[in-house]
């Protein structure tokens, strides 16, 4: 399997103070950079300049500057992206946790599962309750894709739904997939049994509803970063 990618941050704009809501405002006036800025905060996972290019329909070097001007009032976070290839890191681009609050800030969903994480902990569960509540939650998701459907590829667009940004590699008797992104890090970290049991369980419940496929091997973020789960195929 080819290495994940590895980021670090690029240099930002060096300042003591967020950024003037004026300026941001401003910046958000232009029909191009508030389409960007829109794409940004509903995406999972951050993006380069040719993915938002391609969601927006627009050239790259147009959406280029844009990004600039954003980044360079402190809207975005940007960080240099590298696969194991020689040449330029790509830049990928997130909304910064520096930006003021416009109307689009992420929802209470992320305080509600980290309380609600912290009461199972509290309670006394366990990875195996977790993971059996993943299993009926894959169960449920699998039972939305319509028959005949292939079961990796659907597996790698529910992965990619939830944030995970998924990549496979194909053996003789299934697949091993990746999972470049972990949005649930950070409870991952403080809860790694329960939130990664979880995850193997949503991952297991979804590919048994096809026949012959199944879940090999799991690989939590304790066992390996990123982690990863191999499939077996049927």
């Amino acid at each position: 399997m080819t290495n994940p990618p590895e980021s670090e941050p690029v240099d930002q704009p060096s300042t003591n103070a967020a950024p003037p809501r004026l300026d941001v405002l401003k910046a958000l006036g232009d029909n191009t950079r508030y389409a960007i800025y829109l794409e940004l905060a509903r995406s999972p996972i951050p993006l380069a300049t040719a993915e938002i290019a391609d969601v927006l329909d627009l050239h790259v070097n147009t959406v280029r500057p844009h990004l600039e001007r954003m980044r360079d009032v402190g809207l975005l976070r940007v960080d240099a992206e590298t696969r194991g290839t020689v040449g330029r890191p790509q830049h990928r681009y997130s909304l910064s946790a520096d930006a003021p609050a416009l109307g689009l800030e992420p929802t209470s969903w992320p305080m509600l599962a980290r309380t609600l994480l912290d009461a199972a902990a509290s309670g006394g569960l366990e990875g195996d309750d977790l993971a059996e509540a993943g299993r009926r939650q894959g169960e449920a998701d699998a039972a939305r894709w319509p028959a005949g459907s292939d079961c990796l590829d659907a597996l790698v667009v529910e992965q990619a739904k939830l944030g995970f940004d998924p990549e496979t590699l194909e053996h003789d008797d299934g697949a091993t997939m990746g999972f470049a992104h972990c949005p649930f890090r950070d409870l991952a970290e403080t809860h790694p049994q329960l939130v990664c049991s979880l995850h193997n369980g949503l991952v297991e419940g979804f590919v048994a509803a096809w026949d012959g496929c199944g879940v090999a091997r799991f690989h939590p973020l304790v066992d390996r970063n990123p982690c990863q789960v191999e499939v077996v195929l049927g």
